[in-house]
């Protein structure tokens, strides 16, 4: 189940695939996101609950999956950053943190990420969307490890901690975001292969992905084979593979969840996605997945490449300089203060821009 070593060549190739995959990943997303922009489209239905805090005393674990990576590696330093400056401050409910890496295998962040080495799936299984070991990943993690809290953050390698993150959760009713692209509804014929009539209907199914999400773990350990089950089926059939494409992991969760009757208390305010959304406000987290293109105007450019830009992607194979250029004048706030806290953890890290390349 371990991939060998010393397989260089190998691995370019996968690099190279991993790097087609993240541009037509990328391109289809930017794509629905100009629509859903044009559309005038919001997610005010989502807030029926408010922006109460529901939990602010149990403290939660902050998991992330990850990979050993070039590419994964240096978004896992930047968001180990900020979860240590953010860890203590009021109003924070983050116990300990932990990176499950899935490849199966120790690497050279051991002694500076508190670490928890799982088996990736057996090879060849993930058919290339390698998203698909975060669910096996948790499985194993939370079978074999020593987990402390009551609850967990399920969070990704781009995340970053802007603000202090409280418990939104409930023991019986986990928090996720609501991404407008993960649609049930709109793709019922496909759904009821995985979530059948007699369950209820498809609008019991969340608009959510595994990330982010604060639950209790005994509903994660729920949820969590059959997450992977889910998982492994909808990449198992082609229809499915086609219409989710690289969002199918997010289905397969928000349906393994509705499997087991567990709804998410839905929150707007748990995320920001820059260049899209243009103000921080109280929100908690940043998410940086889509490339930031302006031109010096400071004028959005949308899928193209603009003058001034800012995209993961254009990272995969180590690390981005310290001291990134600042955007042009006239670009919101959300992307100028992504690059702040960039900037500010790349000055701080040791051997940045040495330790972590392919």
């Amino acid at each position: 189940m371990i991939v060998k070593k010393n397989m260089g060549r190998v691995k370019s190739i996968l690099m190279l695939l991993m790097m087609l995959g993240f541009f037509f990943g990328t391109y289809n997303l930017v794509c629905m996101m100009i629509e859903h922009n044009k559309a005038g489209n919001d997610l005010g239905s989502f807030d029926a609950k408010g922006m109460e805090i529901i939990n602010t005393k149990a403290k939660y674990h902050v998991a992330v999956t990850a990979t050993d990576a070039a590419y994964s590696q240096w978004q896992c330093r930047i968001m180990y950053y900020w979860y240590k400056k953010t860890k203590d401050m009021p109003g924070s409910a983050m116990g300990k943190f932990t990176r499950i890496l899935h490849s199966g295998r120790g690497d050279q962040l051991m002694n500076e990420i508190p670490t928890f080495v799982v088996d990736p799936l057996p090879e060849g299984l993930d058919r290339g969307y390698i998203v698909l070991n975060r669910p096996w990943a948790f499985v194993q993690w939370l079978e074999k490890a020593e987990i402390d809290e009551e609850y967990i953050l399920m969070a990704e390698p781009d995340h970053i901690f802007v603000n202090p993150l409280p418990n939104l959760a409930s023991e019986s009713e986990p928090a996720g975001y609501p991404f407008f692209y993960i649609k049930p509804a709109e793709n019922e014929k496909i759904m009821r292969k995985f979530y059948p009539k007699e369950n209820g209907p498809v609008t019991d199914v969340d608009p959510i992905g595994n990330s982010p999400v604060i639950i209790h773990k005994y509903l994660l350990e729920e949820i969590a084979p059959t997450w992977v089950n889910v998982s492994l089926r909808m990449k198992d059939d082609p229809e499915t593979d086609k219409a989710f494409g690289w969002v199918l992991e997010m289905y397969a969760y928000a349906v393994a969840s509705a499997l087991h009757g567990i709804k998410h208390t839905l929150r707007k305010d748990f995320m920001l996605q820059p260049p899209w959304d243009v103000d921080v406000g109280k929100k908690f987290i940043i998410h940086f997945t889509y490339g930031c293109d302006y031109n010096l105007k400071g004028q959005l450019t949308y899928g193209k490449v603009g003058e001034w830009r800012f995209d993961k992607r254009s990272y995969l194979m180590g690390p981005p300089p310290k001291n990134i250029s600042l955007p042009p004048p006239g670009v919101p706030e959300s992307v100028v203060r992504l690059v702040k806290m960039v900037n500010e953890a790349t000055a701080n890290i040791p051997n940045w821009e040495s330790l972590n390349r392919s």
